[in-house]
């Protein structure tokens, strides 16, 4: 009798076990809380576990140290999903830079731009002489806090025009210490990269800080992105800060959303489909998320696209370039 009733309640647990909703965890890595990728990652999350129920999709943001450390905890399978700098991210796909030298990622995969670090090199405007990024060289400049994505960044940008830190007089200040340090003519200018408008050149020209914001011409876009091809075209318009009543020809690179061939291409497909059917609940997560569009979700991604992700655009008739279609889908 006792073995029967064993047998009999080993047979109900099995049943039982059958029945569990099979969930697909997603975890998002961000970087710290106190910045633009956590409460990105953490509203996108929200939005997928919400609109995607029937689907038993559970995502959630994760703080971490940024996107390299994002790199690693994709690689460990710690994290399904990652927000990237556009710069970080090519360095890890093609094994270069001081982080990922040798260690190519070739697993790793986009899914949509998100929104652009916009580089704003600003210069006390008797020191400018043609009007773009060249005019640094010589001058004592910011090139944003030591070891910071800014720094990394600025570095390459210099490289790929020529320039070192031996022919500036080079500093590692935040943003609104360098804008001080302007106003105070303690230096000639800095590199500072976020989204427009970016507070510290408001109030560098609400002040009356006499500096311009340079431009880049396509050649240096050009040069710049033979060292690594992370930027893009972008276009302050005028008016966007105060005093600056001409367009600022600029260059961008994305923070763009990230994951790996290991993650399945109908949740891909699924995840990028909600977000882009769902942009006015996406646009209330944060105030860079308005920059979310499907007319500029290809812009400056750096690296192929996820099977989910190119089947939805492909869906949806966006023009894919040559080099974001997936090496799966070639062969």
């Amino acid at each position: 009798m006792k073995r029967g009733l064993l047998l009999l309640l080993l047979m109900t647990s099995i049943v039982l076990s059958g029945c569990v909703e099979k969930r697909e965890f997603i975890n998002i890595a961000t970087a710290s809380s106190g910045g633009t990728y956590y409460p990105i990652g953490v509203g996108l999350g929200n939005l997928w576990t919400s609109l995607l129920k029937e689907d038993k999709v559970q995502a959630t943001g994760q703080s971490s140290a940024g996107s390299v450390e994002n790199i690693q905890l994709l690689r460990n399978g710690e994290a399904k999903i990652a927000i990237l700098q556009g710069l970080i991210g090519v360095q890890a796909y093609e094994g270069r830079g001081d982080s990922f030298e040798g260690r190519p990622y070739k697993d790793l995969r986009s899914i949509s731009m998100l929104w652009s670090n916009v580089e704003h090199f600003v210069l006390m405007e008797d020191q400018v002489k043609t009007g773009t990024i060249s005019d640094i060289k010589g001058k004592s400049f910011s090139v944003g806090p030591q070891a910071s994505g800014t720094e990394q960044s600025t570095l390459v940008m210099m490289k790929g025009l020529g320039i070192t830190k031996k022919d500036i007089k080079p500093e590692y200040l935040g943003y609104d210490d360098a804008i001080s340090a302007m106003r105070d003519g303690r230096l000639n200018g800095g590199s500072i990269s976020a989204g427009v408008p970016v507070s510290a050149i408001m109030d560098m020209s609400a002040s009356g800080v006499k500096a311009s914001v340079l431009d880049v011409t396509d050649e240096q876009l050009e040069s710049i992105n033979k060292l690594y091809n992370a930027w893009f075209r972008y276009v302050i318009p005028a008016g966007t800060y105060t005093g600056i009543d001409k367009e600022i020809k600029t260059i961008a690179q994305p923070n763009f959303l990230a994951t790996t061939t290991e993650l399945d291409e109908e949740i891909v497909y699924k995840l990028t489909k909600t977000m882009y059917e769902n942009l006015d609940e996406v646009h209330k997560v944060h105030n860079s998320a308005n920059e979310i569009q499907l007319e500029t979700a290809l812009n400056g991604i750096p690296i192929p696209l996820h099977k989910g992700a190119y089947r939805y655009f492909k869906e949806v008739g966006l023009e894919i370039p040559e080099k974001l279609i997936p090496p799966e889908v070639k062969k």
